[in-house]
């Protein structure tokens, strides 16, 4: 959307923002800046309203920094909660959940970024990392589920396959950009294919050889 553009398409002022566009540059900032560096005033001033417009919309940073990382999260759990419901076994809802996790983080990009760097400073900040850490509890308990069925590695504990999974998606972040030559269907199909190449369980020998 073009700041100075409502949604519904009719200006509020010069520039005129809702809140999702409000929140888009605020992300964007948040990003460039760091949360902690960011103050109302930087805000206004990146988005040329005053600070009372921006309060308008929202009660103050805290929350434009809630309603993001809840964008990004709300997508993530989506996939997971999509998944568990969802036919085959455990090994395939995995990677089901890996290759889409990627996409998600692909779209999202800015808010999945600013997700990652929140370190806890402030209440939102502690909310978003508990629920990181269900997201994370809940993807290990689904590498228990396929190492089980044998679709994976045994030998690796859960929540260190979780986290070296879910670290090499969240790498992402620091160097993948949109409109490059690499779309985000051909990187979920790249990462998946090296994450899975490591994890899944080797065939076993054939008793007749």
């Amino acid at each position: 959307m073009t700041p100075g553009k409502s949604r519904e398409g009719g200006r509020r002022g010069r520039p005129g923002y809702d809140r999702d566009s409000l929140l888009e540059v605020a992300v964007a900032v948040f990003n460039e800046r760091g949360y902690d560096g960011t103050g109302m005033e930087e805000l206004s001033r990146r988005l040329g309203i005053t600070k009372s417009a921006i309060y308008h919309h929202v009660s103050g940073k805290e929350e434009l920094l809630d309603l993001a990382v809840s964008r990004a999260l709300d997508a993530l759990f989506a996939v997971l909660d999509e998944e568990q419901d969802a036919p085959g076994g455990a090994t395939a809802r995995l990677e089901r959940t890996v290759r889409r996790a990627v996409k998600v983080l692909v779209r999202e990009l800015p808010y999945v970024t600013l997700l990652l760097r929140v370190h806890g400073n402030s209440e939102a900040e502690k909310r978003a990392l508990a629920r990181r850490r269900e997201f994370d509890h809940r993807v290990a308990e689904l590498v228990a589920r396929a190492a089980a069925e044998g679709g994976i590695r045994p030998d690796l504990d859960p929540r260190l396959a979780s986290r070296l999974m879910f670290g090499t998606v969240n790498s992402l972040i620091e160097w993948y950009r949109p409109g490059g030559d690499l779309s985000g269907d051909a990187l979920a199909d790249a990462v998946t294919t090296f994450i899975f190449d490591g994890l899944r369980a080797a065939a076993p020998p054939d008793a007749g050889g």
